[in-house]
């Protein structure tokens, strides 16, 4: 880009100011038109016909979910029903009272309560989900970042620092990672499977967040990674985690925790001092809505058509105003919820900072990264599903300008 271009991209900054924008992509959640998707979801139960497999959801009891629901999940994801543990909304709910009750009482192979030890260190393939190293830095756990690549985390490095025996898991978006959309590969995944990590209890967590997240093309299956960990004489190393967030309402949904039956026994022990069980009805209904994996798959269709033209329309604005400038470049996901951005080193907390004033909330930059600290400050996660169409049309234009300009300030340092 030219010296002399500045003026112009000033110019165009400011028009955006003058216009008084409030457009928010912040994160990625389902816009209105998939929420109506499920709008069934809410009438499918009727307070006389709440028993399913002998059990009424409406009483005490079954902690560890409703049979109907442990098998819908064991379809889904390739496992069976003895490894489901069904629970209330939220994964990440799930995922972070894993890591309390091995800070508490250690998992099924600790010697001690991960409290008890001197120092416990966890790895985060980067860029990765803010949320999953707010979960692990919340107990003073040291975050160690491991590079990602199109096909999943460097794993030279991941068994490398494994061999630590104060590192105790990794966080794992084994298909359309947050916020890369790549899907591990099966060489990847198997390597992960085989893992033969220093600390005993290694706790490998596979957020399938997206299992079913397909946006353009068919489903695409993936390999059951508790049977792999099994076959390479590691049945405990996983816990594996997936929710309707994404499929039906993320306000009401259905979380489930898959893993070794010595896990489900242990945890559930662990579990019974908590709580009775989660939310059975919503477990029923959502079984009654989804049906079964065809059904959900067909649902996820219409979710991928609804999703499909607002990431068109922001990678055409990308491929339009920035590939010609070669200032960065931008992943184009299959499926999942994000786009990821690399901008020059040194442009995009500039980048955001800008688009915020012109009227354009997006994620922190930095966010993706342990502790909020990217360290070549070029990595932007951008999530264009909420918006309805016509504004990620417009804050697409927004950012480009925001980003030439914070290229074109960076230059002139």
């Amino acid at each position: 880009m030219k010296e002399f271009e500045y003026s112009a991209v000033m110019e165009e900054f400011e028009q955006w100011k003058a216009q008084g924008l409030s457009l928010n992509m912040d994160r990625g959640k389902p816009c209105l038109e998939q929420l109506e998707l499920s709008r069934g979801l809410l009438s499918v139960l009727d307070f006389d016909d709440c028993v399913a497999d002998g059990v009424d959801a409406r009483n005490y009891g079954e902690l560890s979910g409703m049979p109907c629901a442990k098998r819908y999940w064991a379809e889904l994801l390739d496992v069976r029903p003895e490894e489901c543990f069904v629970g209330g909304s939220s994964s990440l709910n799930m995922m972070y009272d894993l890591v309390a009750k091995a800070w508490s009482n250690g998992l099924l192979h600790s010697p001690r309560p991960w409290s008890q030890e001197e120092r416990v260190k966890f790895l985060c393939p980067v860029p990765g989900y803010d949320r999953h190293f707010r979960v692990t830095e919340s107990f003073g756990i040291e975050l160690l970042p491991v590079k990602m690549a199109g096909s999943g985390p460097d794993m030279d490095e991941v068994e490398r620092l494994a061999a630590d025996p104060q590192v105790k898991g990794i966080w794992c978006v084994p298909k359309y990672s947050n916020p890369d959309g790549f899907i591990y590969s099966d060489e990847v995944i198997r390597r992960i499977a085989a893992l033969k990590p220093a600390a005993p209890d290694f706790a490998v967590i596979w957020d399938n967040a997206y299992c079913v997240h397909e946006i353009q093309g068919d489903y695409v299956p993936f390999p059951d990674i508790l049977k792999l960990c099994a076959q390479a004489g590691n049945p405990d190393l996983v816990f594996e985690f997936a929710s309707t967030s994404k499929i039906t309402l993320p306000g009401a949904g259905m979380a489930v925790m898959s893993a070794s039956e010595a896990n489900i026994k242990y945890l559930s022990k662990l579990m019974g001092a908590q709580m009775i069980s989660c939310d059975k009805l919503n477990q029923l209904r959502q079984v009654r809505f989804l049906k079964d994996k065809a059904h959900t798959l067909e649902l996820m269709k219409r979710h991928g058509e609804i999703l499909r033209p607002r990431f068109e329309a922001f990678l055409q604005e990308l491929e339009e105003q920035i590939k010609p400038l070669g200032i960065a470049r931008w992943t184009e996901p299959k499926g999942g919820y994000f786009i990821s951005l690399y901008t020059a080193p040194g442009c995009a907390r500039r980048t955001v900072e800008l688009c915020k004033e012109a009227g354009l909330v997006m994620t922190g930059a930095g966010a993706a990264y342990p502790y909020g600290k990217d360290p070549e400050d070029s990595h932007i996660r951008i999530a264009p599903s909420y918006p309805a169409l016509k504004d990620v049309e417009q804050a697409a234009k927004v950012f480009c300008t925001c980003l030439k300009l914070a290229t074109l300030e960076n230059s002139r340092k």
